[in-house]
């Protein structure tokens, strides 16, 4: 088997910016999420949720791609298989300043099938090659890719390998392997987050077949033990659905994988240090439920979780909810 040393290709970026990602989630990964989980660790890398080309390019990309400064490193998930089109976003990408665009070749839903790109691009690796290609020779920000171990029978080590290889070659440096295969059919997309087997050993693989690649695993990590314990085998590692569940994990990455000397904030602190952008996003509009959906799990494994949960899913919705809904939560959390 051919390694990436065998390629003459640049690493797109330092194994160490992707220590510790949070990953694309549809209907999670909003502004508001990544601006609240930022609050809680300065190098955590942070992803959009996917968007597709023909949602920037068609649609209303100032809208789609506006971010807060306070929420780099970030990176832009796209979503397509067309490469004069991603070269397209790949560019509007830079020119928003984000530090990465990402292509997603992982979602295994109907609708992103019917429309010829996320997984099903595992079975065309020249394709995701050329696409890669293009985006390179529009955008200077690193482009990278997240993917699956394989999908439907074509789910051998050696076709992971290639695909790899052949997508490196194009001038991909870092790959996010979920370290699951996909069933393009039969499945819905929450089962094949849950039913194929997780496999880290043959992500495991890829990343001693190809030393020089920056290589992040994804699924299945729900802990900083765990975290820790990938960290050994991987570049770096990316949380998902635990993120939404459990957000104040982050509050200990820095000074646990990032060897930075600031305070853990606590809870109370968190919840205290957004509260002048909530205000910020409510006096512009944005109704309070959008942002406290994000912080229902904020006191996830402690006395008066639910009391906490209970009270900002039901007085969040209310017409003119605003602060006082945090602090009478907070309130009968604490009263726990």
């Amino acid at each position: 088997m051919a390694t990436h040393a065998d390629l003459s290709v640049k690493p797109a970026g330092q194994g160490g910016a992707y220590r510790v990602c949070v990953a694309p989630m549809m209907d999670y990964t909003d502004r508001h999420f990544r601006y609240f989980i930022r609050l809680m660790s300065r190098h955590t890398r942070l992803y959009t949720e996917m968007l597709t080309t023909g949602a920037l390019l068609r649609g209303a990309a100032r809208r789609f791609l506006e971010f807060d400064a306070r929420e780099h490193p970030l990176a832009l998930q796209l979503g397509g298989s067309e490469p004069r089109e991603l070269a397209a976003c790949a560019w509007l990408a830079g020119d928003y300043g984000y530090d990465e665009v990402n292509l997603n070749v992982g979602c295994p839903s109907d609708r992103v099938q019917a429309a010829r790109f996320g997984a099903c691009l595992m079975k065309e690796p020249r394709l995701v090659g050329d696409c890669v290609a293009a985006m390179r020779a529009a955008a200077a920000i690193p482009v990278t890719v997240k993917t699956r171990l394989g999908v439907d029978e074509l789910d051998s080590y050696e076709h992971l390998a290639g695909f790899v290889q052949t997508v490196a070659a194009a001038g991909c440096g870092v790959f996010i392997i979920h370290a699951r295969k996909a069933w393009l059919k039969g499945l819905s997309p929450k089962e094949n987050r849950e039913i194929p087997p997780l496999c880290y050993t043959l992500a495991e693989r890829l990343k001693r077949d190809f030393p020089l690649l920056t290589i992040v695993v994804n699924g299945g990590i729900q802990t900083l033990t765990a975290m820790q314990e990938h960290l050994t085998a991987f570049d770096g590692v990316m949380i998902g659905r635990e993120a939404v569940a459990n957000p104040y994990m982050f509050a200990a990455v820095d000074r646990q994988f990032f060897d930075s000397c600031a305070p853990v904030m606590t809870r109370e602190q968190v919840l205290e240090a957004w509260l002048p952008k909530v205000r910020s996003e409510l006096a512009c509009g944005v109704p309070l439920a959008r942002m406290t959906r994000h912080a229902l799990g904020l006191f996830q494994g402690r006395a008066g979780a639910r009391r906490w949960r209970r009270h900002l899913s039901e007085a969040s919705t209310r017409p003119g909810a605003g602060i006082e809904v945090l602090r009478a939560a907070l309130d009968l959390q604490q009263a726990a």
